[in-house]
């Protein structure tokens, strides 16, 4: 599990069909294992290796076909977060790096000192994406701000979007969507009463 604060970023260093290594800070790589969790930009992954600098996740076709990570490529910036434990503060929202669709930023506009973002909204997932809900875009725990059938929009205030890769996103790219988990469960509870 975890909560949607990135503190972390990294920049991809390799990648296979198969494999991702990821230049990280060396206090995120001070707290790696073998076998540990990480999310990279909101996909739950398990790290297999480390360095003093990088670390190296394996994915499975399953994990390319269901989420941006089949798009990702050499220099590009991550998000990178730990998993929760029982001493984190939870200040964003229940993340489980399961991610529910990809989606892709039609619009950013700058608006104040913050930046409007607008991504498509896939068709299986947007009964879940509720104004002024929870949902997390590359891992980030963000607020929406409106939403349609066909997309949904949240604002990044400047610290957001300094400690995060949406500094260096482009209309156009590829983002993985995390819808509210509470969301489906209560859709599961309340289809079972029926």
């Amino acid at each position: 599990m975890f909560t949607g604060i990135i503190n972390n970023a990294g920049k991809i260093s390799e990648k296979t069909d198969s494999r991702l290594t990821i230049i990280a800070d060396k206090k995120l790589i001070g707290k790696l294992n073998e076998g540990a969790s990480i999310a990279v930009d909101g996909i739950c992954l398990t790290v297999v290796s480390f360095t003093k600098d990088k670390f190296s996740i394996d994915f499975i076709p399953e994990t390319a076909k269901k989420t941006s990570i089949r798009y990702f490529k050499k220099g590009d910036a991550v998000n990178l977060e730990m998993p929760a434990t029982s001493s984190t503060f939870l200040a964003g929202h229940i993340v489980q790096g399961h991610i529910d669709a990809v989606g892709k930023i039609i619009n950013i506009k700058k608006n104040g000192n913050s930046r409007i973002f607008t991504f498509s909204l896939p068709e299986n997932i947007e009964k879940y994406i509720v104004k002024k809900g929870s949902v997390a875009v590359n891992g980030i725990s963000l607020t929406v701000i409106d939403v349609t059938k066909k997309h949904f929009t949240v604002g990044i205030i400047p610290h957001t979007w300094k400690k995060t890769m949406l500094s260096t996103a482009k209309i156009g790219d590829y983002v993985n969507i995390e819808a509210d988990v509470l969301a489906k469960y209560v859709e599961k509870l309340l289809r079972k009463k029926v």
